[in-house]
């Protein structure tokens, strides 16, 4: 019997029928991978799946005129993203990458590529940056050049689907009311050709960070000249559950109801 995939969407916040339609849309994108064959162990359902041709998406993203101006890049902490932080320590960027859950009183690993204690791919790893990175407070980090997110499905438009969680959009908020993030910055996502979707195809929540670009093994789509919108600045305070705050001590600093 398959093991059920774990839920990370229980307290997402939103329409109701719009967690909904992005729950529906999860699993219908975790199937056709795992049909497929094309989601690397442990499997697709529940994560931001890691796909068969990760190194090729980071490649062509290497590439980019964007990668190679960048100096600092933010990264989720996926494994699918791995050979991206990889390159990045490679070509002598720093990069941010959350704790996971920013369940820490100092929730980001900042990677120095001139001060790692190990190569660079095991240093871009969870493990590995918990040997080679520093564990620093939102405060001292510098501004971000180039955001990369990971997703379960992407569109055309920019839209993009997480796990659930919601934690990708929060440290976009978090960074982007610290003065780290702005208008400017470019958001890009690498996924597999199976997690594209067409223009309109993902539903959003008002908190939700579309992409800029999105980089597959095959190809880069440009969304900037058709990108939905990007939320309004700042935290949406009414889309987290209590519990979720209490959880993050960044949040719960940061709490309307603490100052």
């Amino acid at each position: 019997m398959r093991r059920a995939a774990p839920r990370h969407d229980r307290d997402a916040g939103g329409p109701a029928d719009v967690l909904a339609a992005k729950a529906e849309l999860r699993e219908e994108v975790w199937a056709a991978m795992r049909a497929a064959k094309v989601a690397r162990f442990p499997g697709a359902a529940g994560r931001i799946p890691n796909f068969t041709g990760a190194e090729a998406a980071a490649d062509r993203l290497r590439a980019l005129p964007e990668w190679v101006s960048a100096v600092t890049i933010k990264a989720n902490p996926d494994a699918a993203q791995l050979p991206v932080r990889q390159r990045a320590l490679e070509d002598g960027k720093t990069v941010y990458m959350a704790v996971p859950r920013l369940a820490s009183p100092e929730p980001f690993f900042a990677l120095d590529p001139d001060h790692l204690a190990e190569p660079p791919r095991k240093a871009a790893s969870i493990t590995g940056a918990a040997r080679s990175a520093r564990r620093v407070l939102l405060s001292d980090l510098a501004p971000v050049d180039l955001v990369v997110m990971g997703s379960v499905a992407a569109a055309e438009d920019g839209a993009r689907l997480g796990k659930g969680g919601g934690f990708a959009d929060l440290e976009f908020a978090l960074a982007a009311e610290a003065g780290l993030i702005g208008p400017q910055t470019i958001c890009v996502t690498t996924v597999h050709d199976l997690q594209l979707r067409a223009a309109g195809a993902i539903p959003l929540t008002s908190h939700d960070v579309p992409v800029d670009v999105i980089i597959t093994p095959e190809r880069v789509i440009d969304c900037r000249g058709r990108r939905v919108r990007r939320p309004r600045a700042g935290i949406e305070w009414d889309h987290l559950t209590q519990e979720k705050i209490a959880a993050m001590p960044l949040l719960a600093a940061r709490h309307p109801r603490r100052r």
